[in-house]
């Protein structure tokens, strides 16, 4: 028996809910989808190649590696996608000294007329095999309309453990 004052539940009301909540889990999936890091259908961003070639230099020590550790990051954010006024300017392969090692460094242009609250490179890295590796970022906040960003991603890997990089940028718009 339903409460006073209470709506008694009719077919046609509980199929309107039964319609709202569908719509709402439905609308739900596909904004989840939007944040995954893709553009369209797939949801997958679009990724450059890059060439890492002959390396001379010796894997970090000990300390070196937690040095570069406090400074790798490898935790993506998932709201984050690609998105039309960012761009890869340039990017490449970079073996510093010391406790930094393995870099991929390059530029990212905000061609927007807006401000990207928050940007991210990805790079993927792979062994001779073809095998993926290893995923590392570099991010940044507050990037005014047409300006630049000089992005610097440490990678973890033994510079023998790498054959070829790819890259992309993703970033979440105000």
């Amino acid at each position: 028996m339903p409460n006073e004052g209470s709506t008694p539940m009719t077919p046609s009301t509980l199929s309107r809910r039964r319609l709202l909540a569908t719509f709402g889990v439905g609308s739900a999936a596909v904004l989840a989808g939007c944040n995954d890091g893709g553009p369209g259908i797939d949801g997958n961003p679009e990724y450059q190649g890059g060439d890492i070639g002959e390396i001379d230099g010796e894997p970090r020590t000990e300390d070196e590696l937690v040095a570069a550790d406090s400074l790798a990051q490898q935790e993506i954010s998932e709201s984050v996608t690609p998105l039309e006024g960012l761009s890869l300017v340039d990017h490449e392969f970079v073996f510093e000294g010391g406790y930094l090692g393995s870099t991929v460094q390059g530029t990212v242009e905000n061609t927007s007329g807006d401000r990207i609250e928050f940007a991210e490179v990805r790079v993927r890295v792979y062994n001779d095999a073809g095998n993926q590796i290893g995923r590392y970022l570099a991010t940044t906040g507050d990037l005014d309309p047409d300006t630049n960003w000089e992005f610097q991603v440490v990678i973890l890997k033994a510079p023998s453990d790498l054959a070829e990089y790819d890259i992309t940028v993703l970033g979440t718009p105000t």
